[in-house]
């Protein structure tokens, strides 16, 4: 059975491969050794206004006009659906990015090139406090240019960036609405964005509202459990609110601005225990640049932002059951250096402090203060058809709990990446990328003691842990010019004292210990208690795609596929891995029309852990059709129809720990309206 998903999953990929390079022949025959620029793409990492992307790596960007194609409630769905990407999926409410079947803070999730605040890694039923109705764009980074974050980001970084900060003059006020009704959530949300300028003063307001209903879904909640709700899942309704407002002065070398944010977040935890989480987060940034700073250096960067964070855990009854805070301070300079020897990049230095608090029934991790200071430097260097890029970053982490019997913990963390591109034959190029990163273990890997409720566990820190050291090794093959395009990329990733939580077999066995609201061991309690462990680890997969120019400029078929293994030392299977997926995209653009139409493939994933169960395949079938509207020269408009899950699928997601009793959303019409003007 193995050996024949390998083999299907490698036929797939050698497909993707000889479709888009079945020109090659005619490419050889030019002139390969002529010096080529390399393809770069605009991203806002390192550099917010124009930055060029590192050419090493596979570099996502999602723009807002296919946000709006894959905008869901929470940021996990939402991306759930880009190559190597998944979704933690803890009902509507909230989701988390997995990347390459990485989690948690192996995936660092930011606003604005800076941390998003909140406690997410603590959790899956914890929200992402950023929101994607007003975001421009959004990024996800892999290889070198992640060392400009952090330490261990193995799975990769994803920026969330809006314009809540303006760093530019408009020659007048510029509007952007938009608003929608999605009928599996019945879900009405809104949003506006206007910017404007008076001399060198330009200014952001921002504001969104989202209020959705319990989800409609094909048929019961849970197909094990008789009494179980058919067709919706209680309990998963959201009230979401966001509003923000920035200045900044605006001068010849650069810009210094101000911000102030807040976000509400109200929503249902799917489950019988009915909770709720009440979120609240209020964020201050302050942002600059200045080019030409000093002799030898192109641009100064500095980023600050502070945190406000809390949410309250409600029971059924509306009584609190836990509090959690969060305070963070953070802060990142960075100096872009003129080239030394042809050697082109940006050092600098970042600081987080964080005050952790939880209280109640549910505070299984104690309070704590978090420290951290880093150093970094990334640098690419073009020569003939290659571009090199190397990076590094050393950073000291301090955990220090607020509890009697646990002691403070100081890891530090070495991170080194190298990579090289080589444009072997115009259009085509060959890519290869090694990085080593260490990451200290979380509060919750080290200190947690108690009943986690959303996931029905007893969580069991270990303070003994030692620092993660991963090795990521990638390998991409790209085609960029021409009617056909595509890469296939694959990747290998061996990690030493890989941190997961194992189930406890106190009598050997082979039956998990439980324990009961009282502390005490039954063999039918709810609660499956969970160590924090440490051995050997390796992720391994591919991703692929082609695009194919049918009809240039109008109608364009993607195909692609991907997939990732998880294994630990002892040959088990890591929990909650991202099934194998395939499909097609067909994107169709004519005069004031654009289509899309999407039909994907999840297989079933017989890949498990211990203790977790199969999970079946599913089909999504997707589409939408648009019409602009251009009212006068500024001021232009686009009605959109979609239709989600259009078979009413029954999906069930295997990286979300409510897979067998809150399935996504069935069949769903959206509707909506955005303007700019």
């Amino acid at each position: 059975m193995k050996m024949a998903m390998h083999t299907m999953l490698f036929k797939q990929a050698a497909l993707i491969l000889i479709v888009f390079s079945v020109d090659i022949p005619n490419l050889c025959a030019q002139n390969a050794q002529k010096n080529i620029e390399l393809p770069g793409v605009m991203i806002t990492a390192p550099t917010t206004s124009s930055a060029e992307s590192t050419g090493l790596k596979a570099d996502t960007i999602i723009p807002s006009d296919r946000l709006r194609q894959k905008r869901e409630t929470n940021l996990g769905d939402t991306l759930a659906h880009e190559l190597g990407v998944s979704s933690s999926s803890f009902g509507p409410g909230a989701g988390r990015p997995i990347i390459r079947g990485q989690d948690g803070e192996r995936v660092r999730v930011m606003e604005n090139s800076m941390g998003t605040g909140d406690i997410s890694v603590i959790s899956p039923d914890h929200a992402v406090a950023t929101e994607t109705l007003n975001a421009t764009r959004i990024e996800i980074l892999r290889g070198p240019s992640t060392l400009l974050y952090g330490s261990g980001v193995s799975g990769g970084v994803v920026n969330v960036l809006n314009d809540r900060i303006p760093d530019r003059l408009f020659k007048s006020p510029q509007v952007h609405v938009e608003g929608r009704f999605n009928s599996a959530l019945e879900e009405r949300n809104g949003m506006l964005t206007a910017s404007g300028s008076k001399g060198q003063i330009s200014w952001n307001i921002e504001g969104m509202k989202r209020k959705t209903n319990d989800i409609h879904i094909p048929g019961r909640a849970n197909p094990n459990d008789p009494e179980s709700e058919i067709g919706f899942v209680r309990n998963s309704a959201i009230d979401t609110s966001n509003l923000s407002a920035g200045s900044a002065y605006i001068g010849e070398q650069g810009f210094v601005g101000v911000s102030v944010s807040r976000l509400e977040n109200f929503y249902g935890i799917p489950g019988p225990e009915g909770a709720k989480i009440d979120m609240g987060q209020t964020r201050y940034g302050l942002a600059g640049d200045l080019d030409n700073p000093l002799k030898g250096f192109e641009q100064l960067r500095m980023r600050f932002n502070y945190n406000d964070y809390q949410h309250k855990e409600l029971e059924q009854s509306g009584v609190v059951g836990s509090r959690f805070k969060n305070d963070e301070l953070e802060g990142r300079v960075e100096l872009t250096h003129a080239p030394v020897a042809q050697w082109h990049g940006i050092m600098g230095v970042q600081l987080q402090h964080r005050n952790f608090t939880a209280k109640g029934e549910e505070a299984f991790v104690p309070t704590s203060l978090s420290q951290s200071a880093g150093i970094f430097m990334v640098e690419k260097r073009n020569w003939q058809q290659w571009q090199f890029e190397i990076g590094g970053r050393f950073e000291h982490s301090i955990h220090n709990p607020r509890a009697m019997m646990l002691q403070t913990r100081n890891f530090n963390l070495y991170s080194v990446s190298a990579g090289a591109a080589w444009k072997f034959v115009d259009g085509y190029q060959l890519d290869l990328t090694a990085t080593r990163g260490q990451r200290a273990p979380n509060t919750v890997a080290l200190f947690a003691d108690g009943v986690h409720i959303a996931t029905n566990t007893f969580e069991q820190g270990n303070s003994t842990l030692n620092k993660e050291t991963s090795n990521n090794f990638d390998l991409a093959l790209q085609k960029t010019t021409g009617r056909i395009t595509g890469r296939v990329n694959l990747f290998y990733n061996h990690i030493n004292d890989y941190i997961f939580q194992q189930s406890r077999d106190s009598n050997n066995d082979g039956i998990a210990d439980r324990i009961n609201d009282a502390g005490i061991l039954e063999i039918n309690a709810p609660f499956l208690i969970q160590d924090f462990s440490q051995t050997r680890a390796r992720f391994y997969g591919l991703e692929a795609e082609a695009n194919i120019a049918l009809l240039p400029d109008t109608l364009n078929l993607r195909l692609f596929t991907d997939t990732v293994y998880g294994r630990l030392k002892n040959n088990g299977n890591i929990p909650r891995i991202t099934p194998q997926r395939f499909g097609f995209d067909l994107n169709l653009t004519q005069h004031k029309w654009q289509g899309n139409f999407n039909l994907t493939r999840v297989v079933h994933q017989d890949r498990i852990a211990v203790l977790e169960t199969e999970t079946p395949g599913y089909t999504l079938m997707n589409a939408e059709i648009g019409y602009h509207m251009r009212l006068t020269q500024s001021v232009n408009y686009m009605l959109f129809l979609q239709g989600r899950n259009l078979l009413d699928s029954d999906i069930r997601m295997h990286t979300s720990f409510l897979k067998d009793s809150a399935p996504m959303a069935g069949r769903a019409i959206i509707g909506g309206i955005r303007g700019v003007f």
